[in-house]
């Protein structure tokens, strides 16, 4: 059976980074945008860093553009503006697609663990669809990411535990993180 520690990203300069370097971590695994209007979440993201840092959690930040064009930058300027503007230091990897043909092999695995429950209402849908298909040539699939800021809750031996969308409450993605911790 597959873990996370299986799979590789590429950092930003493009060297393939194993997984398997953060057993015994409870990890954060999320797609994330500059320009959206979920991007303030990096400032609880970085808030939930830094107080479970050294309890052993690890935020792994996949920047994503498939998302209505919110991610335009290069990497550089991914990290330049995060550092900046929300004081991100954990782990921010090359920019990457998350659904279709060119999804990372980790994120069709993630989807595969924990498919999308959906949880939003049907007007923001509507919006989130057609915004999705402007900038992609591929439809989405049931369980694909929906949009920027979904995330993946991995436990110390490399399962995933649960799966967040954007709109879920970061104080529940908070707890369930400090849950994982205690285990």
């Amino acid at each position: 059976m597959a873990t996370i520690f299986d799979f590789k990203l590429n950092s930003k300069k493009g060297e393939e980074v194993s997984l398997s370097q953060y057993k015994g971590k409870v990890l954060l695994i999320v797609n994330t945008a500059t320009g959206c209007g979920f991007t303030p979440q990096y400032e609880a993201l970085e808030a939930i860093y830094k107080k479970l840092k050294g309890e052993g959690l690890e935020i792994l930040d996949v920047p994503c553009d498939q998302f209505g064009h919110q991610a335009p930058g290069s990497d550089e300027e991914i990290t330049q503006f995060c550092e900046a503007k929300f004081g991100v230091d954990f782990p921010q990897f090359k920019k990457s697609d998350v659904n279709g043909k060119n999804e990372l092999p980790l994120y069709a695995w993630l989807k595969a663990e924990k498919p999308f429950t959906g949880a939003y209402d049907a007007e923001l849908a509507a919006i989130m669809e057609k915004l999705y298909n402007e900038h992609n040539a591929e439809p989405r699939k049931k369980d694909d990411i929906q949009w920027n800021f979904t995330k993946f809750l991995i436990n110390r031996n490399g399962e995933v535990v649960t799966r967040f969308e954007p709109m879920d409450d970061m104080q529940k993605v908070e707890e369930a993180i400090v849950a994982e911790l205690k285990k």
